[in-house]
């Protein structure tokens, strides 16, 4: 088993291979040595809205067809792209930007500031999944300087230089999205919606030339992408830890530590009658109260979630933000103690008067649902133990597996096991921040605390990377005892962190890939030009 990071849909058949492979593709009769040309990978992940950056193409993982103007190595640490030197104003709301000189887009036209302008204009008209809503302008000084002016400082902007594929003006049509020109490290070739993505190498891409000529991607589902792998014909397939007991023949799997987090949200506020603008009820009793939300905190043993549910391909959970510059690694609970979790239920007036083994407060029984989307096994699974852990300390938990679209009419009410985990601090502000409560997914729980309000604020008002990352840890737990997670508010019982796991050619060597963001399976793409085969 190969450990890799910072720390240690339809099923793809071979007629479909065939028909877009070469004849020195892996297998078919390939010479046993012979460095194939065309790799295979069932990663899924396909991008319903095609390959635009513009539209958040890009976001999660490497955009392939793209380049960036900064981009994070395998700690997360960042580093230049096309960019070859940025800084920042002493007001933070000046972003300038140095690229390379010696860039072309895979039509053969240069790529100059004035794309990178046009790119970042667009992203903001659009509207999109790429947040740049700060930006104020973007202007080209000069052939290879950009300026990036924001209306506030954003120290979280720089992960827009991370993410933010660069599109070529000239091209960028209303076909852009489903037949992409780039400058990054492949060009496309074929994309068959629900089915496969077929990219070529590059041999123009001024970066590290990959090994391979061409690359299919399956979008299958788990079941298919097994198939295939245990068939021979693909060379890697992406499928969750709870497969990893499975061994094929010629493959080893690859296990990638992840910011892909498990948590359940616990909504802060009571039900006053109180409702969204939506129409949508808010507030929940019984999670209102502190002690019940530090409870279910204290109750949770995190290290039997890892063992059993995610067999052992993970961690326990402190925070939204774990194994990132901006985690907080003194915000959690060590140990479980249900003792100490009924203990907390006791003292505030929580007891259980007619011994049926739940709690009761002022006629409210110490008992919730806990939402969970159906057609997942892996949330259902900690769902389920979730609720026997804390039925000692006296509180009942009844998980409910339903639509998206039930839990979209309840997330405001009832607890619900979402999964988060980003390269991006943003998405804390996102959770936590007061201003978000309501907005789509984030903050559905309503938390609201004035002093963690004012960390995150100054976090995304910083000018220097320190200076933010200090107050996004002091958001989560500050000197004070303020902050939103287990020791403080509480505001979610943050559950595991998963490692994401890859069956694996044992020829194929990955090198070393980086801390993976929510979303198994294309994330592992960061790093794809320094793939190789080995044998």
């Amino acid at each position: 088993m190969r450990f890799v990071g910072i720390a240690a849909t339809a099923v793809l058949g071979m007629a479909a291979l065939t028909a877009c492979g070469g004849e020195t593709a892996v297998g078919g009769g390939m010479a046993a040595g012979e460095t194939p040309t065309e790799l295979r990978l069932a990663l899924g992940g396909e991008s319903e809205e095609g390959y635009d950056p513009t539209l958040g193409w890009g976001r999660y993982g490497s955009p392939l067809f793209q380049s960036t103007l900064l981009r994070r190595d395998a700690d997360l640490a960042i580093e230049g792209d096309l960019a070859t030197d940025w800084s920042v104003s002493d007001d933070g709301l000046t972003w300038t930007v140095d690229i390379r000189d010696d860039v072309t887009f895979s039509d053969g036209e240069p790529l100059t500031a004035d794309d990178v302008a046009y790119t970042f204009a667009t992203a903001a008209e659009q509207g999109g999944l790429t947040d740049v809503t700060a930006l104020d302008g973007a202007t080209a000084v000069d052939d290879d300087t950009v300026e990036l002016t924001l209306s506030e400082p954003r120290s979280a902007f720089v992960n827009r230089l991370v993410s933010l594929g660069i599109v070529p003006e000239h091209a960028h049509g209303d076909d852009y999205a489903t037949n992409p020109v780039g400058s990054g490290p492949f060009t496309f070739v074929d994309w068959q919606r629900g089915q496969q993505l077929v990219v070529e190498r590059n041999d123009d891409y001024y970066g590290e030339v990959p090994d391979f000529e061409r690359v299919v991607f399956s979008f299958a589902d788990e079941d298919g992408a097994l198939a295939a792998a245990r068939a021979g014909e693909v060379q890697m397939a992406g499928l969750p830890s709870t497969l990893a007991t499975q061994t094929v023949d010629g493959m080893d799997w690859t296990v990638v530590e992840s910011v892909d987090n498990r948590g359940v949200v616990l909504p802060t506020v009571p039900d006053t009658g109180e409702r969204t603008d939506d129409g949508l009820a808010i507030g929940n009793d019984v999670t209102a109260d502190l002690a019940v939300r530090r409870a279910v905190n204290v109750a949770v043993d995190r290290e039997a979630l890892v063992d059993g549910i995610l067999e052992g391909y993970g961690s326990p959970a402190i925070g939204p933000a774990d194994s990132t510059p901006w985690a907080n690694t003194d915000a959690g609970i060590t140990d479980a103690d249900p003792e100490e979790a009924a203990r907390l239920l006791e003292d505030a007036g929580w007891t259980d008067t007619d011994g049926d083994g739940v709690r009761e407060k002022d006629g409210v029984r110490a008992s919730f649902p806990l939402l969970y989307s159906a057609d997942d096994s892996l949330r259902q699974g900690l769902a389920l133990a979730v609720a026997d852990m804390v039925e000692p300390a006296g509180l009942e938990i009844v998980p409910e597996g339903v639509s998206w679209e039930e839990i979209d009419r309840r997330l405001h009410t009832d607890p619900v096991l979402f999964g988060w985990g980003s390269h991006d601090p943003t998405e804390m502000y996102n959770l936590y921040h007061s201003s978000m409560a309501g907005v789509e997914y984030y903050n559905p729980g309503f938390y609201e605390d004035e002093a963690v309000d004012a960390h995150l604020d100054a976090a995304m008002r910083a000018t220097d990377e320190a200076e933010a990352n200090e107050q996004w840890r002091a958001a989560q737990l500050d000197a004070e005892g303020n902050g939103f997670t287990a020791p403080a508010d509480a505001a979610w019982a943050w559950l595991v962190n998963l490692e994401h796991t890859y069956l694996t050619d044992d020829c194929l060597d990955v090198g070393t890939p980086q801390v993976e963001p929510h979303g198994h399976g294309w994330p592992i793409t960061a790093n794809i030009t320094e793939w190789s085969w080995r044998c």
